[in-house]
């Protein structure tokens, strides 16, 4: 019966003139041109954030101070600083060198480079960021897993990690790790990086810090003759080959103390917030000890390791040293590309979670363009790939920083460091350095984290341990591989195989809710209420169409054997589709010509605005009929199911 007889038959409405609820149609939204339309999608996809609206109405003078204000954020925030401010960032910077120098060392010995290039980074990157970037809290330097990922990547295409080759591969990877990190917060692409889910980094950077902590093995140990691999088992076959006489007593000893030292600080600074600054120079004092130690002691004569040499100075310049033809060409952009991309993901990570904690804001684009700058920078000044470290923002944060002057105080110790005291540390044992790292690494390895996935959601616990297994048991492209694979999987699952279910009226309400959360929500006789919680697409179509069908067959069962009538009409509920395409619009055809078989009329429920468009231009609105399209589930009830079923 149409919805002109309903109308015009007073006998055929079900609850008579004075309390028939009024029907609402669905609107249709405005006609919007192409370039309109185009226009619109455009600016959701890459403008959501409005970053032009500023710069309306104002003057070119003032134009030119908002452009160099976005570009660099510190000529903004620089106008309120105070005395106030210095106090808290010279503190917060002082206390962040302390740890980052020995780090520094240590980390770039993980990436197979002469220490001296870490204290490089720290020099020349910090500063470049605190004028481009928009984060209060992150500190700035090279990271564990990041100079890890580096040097496991770049020993694989040039063994002989001493020849100058190498050097310049290094630079070259990260010169174009800046051009991708540039590349991505220029065309606005920042949401590429939210492809890695967090279940996935979890898992990586788990994994990351178990084959660190195996590589110091070599140092923790005194092991001479040790494997190049990471992965778990070429580790330990190396280590307890050696075992009988690779093993150095002396190492062993200062490793074992100076590592209980630095766990023993982390422990006290977790307990009593306010002694976190015994953490942050603990390291310093292992270096300065052990060195004083081995020194006095001339242990490296017994077999002790030792940095040796660092040399003194400020970064040399080293643009001329990046391949920009050759064989190593496309070796690093392929390198730098995928570790430019890690070290994104880390940074913007941190900041993220620093400025939810001081109830601020980044802009994620700028903060790309900011790291990507950073390391063009550094790749011309002898610097390695930089992103923010965890370890030192929450110190950082810890010690009170204000602004990102804490990192140009930072810069400034690491000028002083390079230039007066770097022969200092000749006599530092590797040993200290491999537990400094194994300490730093620890608070990667995110236990409650992976046991909330796995209450949570437990195909985000598989891509955490998916990640986790392939970096210790085989590399860390690997893991990263695995990683990836696994999110893009959790996404085209989701896509191509949505949640369709079945909806009943809670009682008393005109409120219809999925039966399985609410077992005592009413089904309303000789109907099936569906609703699809996905948009429509080529990729999940036919599956919808199959699963609405498949509901409709297991109902008919059911009501067959009980005291229901049998199923007359089918009302989707689309609320949820946000959108459909040309994939979607033949599915519902077939699906109607499916449900004329089985004598089943089919009603829609509230579509949205894309979807009511599609519907009329593509005249499936006129098959189902108009008088079919309903506002709610309500008014399809109200207007085609029995007398009472809506109340």
């Amino acid at each position: 019966m149409s919805m002109e007889e309903i109308k015009s038959n007073p006998s055929s409405r079900k609850h008579g003139d004075d309390i028939l609820p009024n029907i609402h149609k669905v609107a249709s939204p405005p006609k919007q041109t192409l370039f309109q339309d185009f226009k619109h999608n455009f600016n959701e996809t890459f403008f959501s954030d409005d970053p032009f609206a500023k710069f309306k109405n104002q003057t070119v003078s003032r134009k030119f101070v908002l452009g160099l204000q976005s570009v660099f954020p510190i000529f903004d925030w620089g106008r309120g600083y105070n005395l106030k401010s210095f106090k808290g960032d010279l503190i917060a910077g002082l206390t962040i060198a302390s740890l980052c120098i020995p780090q520094d060392i240590a980390y770039a010995k993980l990436a197979h480079l002469e220490p001296q290039y870490g204290l490089y980074t720290s020099f020349v990157a910090p500063l470049v960021y605190a004028f481009m970037g928009s984060s209060r809290d992150i500190a700035i330097g090279p990271v564990a897993v990041v100079s890890l990922l580096l040097g496991t990547l770049l020993s694989d295409e040039i063994k002989d990690t001493k020849s100058p080759e190498y050097l310049r591969l290094t630079f070259t990877a990260t010169f174009f790790a800046g051009i991708t990190q540039m590349a991505l917060g220029l065309l606005r692409l920042g949401f590429l990086i939210d492809f890695l889910s967090h279940a996935a980094i979890v898992g990586f950077m788990g994994g990351a810090a178990i084959t660190i902590s195996l590589q110091q093995l070599k140092g923790l140990l005194g092991v001479k003759d040790f494997t190049t691999k990471t992965d778990i088992i070429s580790v330990m076959r190396s280590v307890f080959s050696a075992a009988h006489h690779g093993w150095n007593w002396e190492t062993i000893v200062i490793a074992v103390s100076f590592l209980a030292f630095l766990l023993t600080t982390k422990y006290i600074a977790k307990k009593n917030k306010k002694l976190f600054w015994v953490a942050a120079i603990s390291p310093m004092i292992c270096v300065i000890v052990s060195t004083f130690c081995v020194y006095i002691t001339r242990a490296d004569n017994k077999g002790v390791a030792i940095v040796r040499h660092i040399k003194k100075g400020v970064n040399p310049a080293s643009a001329s040293e990046i391949y920009f033809s050759g064989n190593y060409f496309t070796a690093g952009i392929r390198i730098g590309l995928i570790s430019g991309m890690v070290a994104l993901t880390e940074a913007v990570a941190i900041g993220r979670t620093f400025a939810a904690m001081k109830d601020y804001s980044i802009d994620g684009n700028r903060e790309m363009v900011a790291l990507g700058t950073m390391n063009v920078i550094g790749s011309m000044t002898s610097c390695y790939v930089a992103t923010g470290s965890f370890s030192r923002s929450a110190v950082n944060y810890m010690a009170g920083c204000k602004t990102a002057v804490s990192n140009i105080v930072m810069s400034f110790v690491l000028l002083l460091t390079l230039l007066l005291i770097t022969p200092l540390f000749k006599y530092t044992p590797n040993a200290v350095l491999a537990s400094i790292i194994i300490a730093a690494v620890l608070n990667l390895i995110d236990i409650k984290a992976a046991i909330l996935l796995w209450k949570i959601d437990k195909f985000d616990f598989l891509a955490c341990m998916g990640a986790f297994f392939g970096v210790v048991f085989h590399s860390v492209e690997i893991g990263l591989l695995i990683a990836v694979a696994i999110s893009f999987a959790k996404i085209l699952l989701q896509v191509t195989r949505p949640r369709t279910v079945v909806l009943g009226k809670l009682s008393g309400t005109t409120v219809y809710r999925n039966i399985l959360q609410y077992p005592k929500a009413e089904q309303i006789p000789g109907m099936l209420i569906v609703r699809v919680d996905s948009a429509i697409y080529f990729s999940n179509s036919n599956y919808i169409k199959e699963r609405i069908l498949k509901w409709l067959t297991d109902e008919e069962i059911l009501r067959t054997s009980s005291e229901y009538p049998s199923i007359q009409y089918l009302i989707v509920e689309m609320s949820p589709v946000t959108d459909i395409d040309t994939s979607g619009i033949h599915a519902f055809e077939d699906l109607l010509k499916s449900l004329k078989k089985r004598d089943v009329q089919l009603l829609v429920a509230n579509p949205g605005p894309i979807v009511i468009e599609k519907l009329h231009a593509s005249k499936i609105s006129d098959l189902i009929g108009e008088d079919k399209i309903f506002l709610t589930v309500g008014d399809a009830v109200a207007t085609f199911g029995p007398k009472g079923a809506d109340l």
